[in-house]
């Protein structure tokens, strides 16, 4: 049955689910039809917002996944859910479709696909056996910037001087908004898990020729570093405990603030290729930095999002409370101040969900699908072997598919306390 507009029902009403919401605004023939979250007042809030934005008039919350499932005007789902709820996700969505619940056309899903490899795997079991199409939610490889600018350096620098062989990818804040996001159980890493995941696959996609798949390049070996610098300490530690509820104990059970990677590929032609990537929830700036470099024979590619095209300068007499009106993640309300006029378009959430929407409603899998989130977490997981074991992990290695991080057993502590 073919559709002319896709009903989307949202896993979560969080911050992840109302930057989708949002992008949504420049995203036609689809509408938000429901929201389900843990929390009855979450999922009622984004679906007013979707209702507010004009993407959902008639959005609704729903109690539970297989009630939203049920809905015939909803023929997708956006998992946007906790990293801990993935599996039990994916098992009511799969019982749901296969008892007669409902009929959808496909599902995407936030990152991780899975907090290590054997619960990515398994969602793509589940996927598979109810039969729908999949769409892995990466949205720094729909980015303009990345995509322009991946464009510009492969037909002009590439076709004349030859292909690219170096990318830095770095993904910088001050932290995450959620207490769970810090324990490493819960998450299943720290922020090597959280934030590297974008990193690497940014990095991978400007590598590849235009046109070839993810497998024309082959990852031969990873070396890696992580390390608490700054939520390990006394009074930072203190704050987590406090924003916890006395949950989160850095002291004695901390997760990597800080972590970097250097990827080795090899393409078609055997040809060496070198992906370096760093990533950090110590960062100290006006916010989220997101940062790329190119380079090649005879060119290169830079971006950064804490140099927009947009700039304020407020001095010690403008007061005003602490938000995040200016960027994501914001640390500061005066001096110069950067902008970010349209986050969710300039961090390619728009493009992404433009791709994922069209490709739903063509009956398509999406180009950027979970067999890419399965070789993502394969990639994190090499990285936190490599890390823990102080050594380059040669690729394949199939150790990685059992594999769980000790920051994720709550076995890791750098200072041994």
């Amino acid at each position: 049955m073919s559709h002319k507009r896709l009903g989307i029902g949202f896993i979560g009403g969080g911050f992840i689910s109302r930057f989708h919401i949002q992008s949504l605004i420049g995203v036609r023939d689809v509408d938000v039809v429901g929201v389900m979250s843990r929390t009855k007042k979450s999922a009622e809030e984004t679906a007013s917002l979707a209702r507010s934005v004009g993407v959902g008039s008639y959005a609704k919350a729903y109690d539970t996944i297989t009630d939203m499932i049920a809905d015939q005007a909803i023929n997708a789902l956006w998992v946007c859910s906790p990293n801990f709820t993935r599996i039990e996700t994916f098992e009511e969505i799969a019982a749901a479709i296969s008892s007669g619940k409902g009929e959808l056309i496909g599902v995407t899903c936030e990152k991780p696909l899975g907090r290590n490899v054997k619960e990515a795997k398994k969602v793509i079991e589940l996927t598979q056996s109810a039969g729908l199409l999949d769409g892995y939610l990466e949205n720094q490889v729909f980015a303009p910037s990345i995509t322009r600018g991946k464009e510009i350096v492969w037909a002009r620098g590439a076709a004349t001087t030859g292909r690219p062989y170096l990318a830095r990818a770095a993904e910088e804040h001050s932290g995450p908004h959620m207490p769970w996001f810090w324990e490493g159980s819960l998450q299943g890493g720290g922020v090597l898990n959280d934030m590297m995941c974008h990193s690497v696959e940014e990095a991978r996609f400007m590598l590849t020729e235009p046109g070839k798949p993810r497998d024309s390049l082959t990852a031969v070996s990873i070396s890696a570093h992580m390390d608490c610098l700054k939520w390990q300490r006394p009074e930072y530690a203190k704050i987590l405990s406090d924003n916890s509820g006395g949950e989160t104990d850095y002291l004695k059970r901390p997760s990597e603030d800080f972590a970097r990677s250097l990827i080795e590929y090899l393409d078609e032609d055997g040809n060496k290729l070198i992906v370096e990537t760093t990533t950090s929830w110590c960062f100290v700036g006006e916010g989220l930095r997101l940062s790329v470099e190119l380079f090649g024979p005879e060119y290169s590619m830079f971006v950064n999002t804490l140099d927009p095209d947009l700039k304020v300068f407020f001095s010690r007499r403008v007061t005003g409370s602490e938000g995040e009106d200016l960027v994501e993640k914001q640390n500061a309300e005066s001096g110069s101040m950067p902008v970010v006029s349209n986050e969710a378009e300039v961090y390619g959430y728009t493009a992404e969900n433009r791709h994922m929407v069209e490709s739903f409603l063509a009956g398509k899998r999406p180009e950027e699908n979970f067999d890419d989130g399965l070789d993502v977490t394969r990639l994190l997981m090499a990285a936190y072997m490599s890390a823990e074991q102080g050594k380059t992990i040669q690729l394949p290695n199939t150790a990685i598919e059992t594999f769980i991080p000790a920051v994720a057993r709550g076995e890791w502590n750098p200072k041994g306390n």
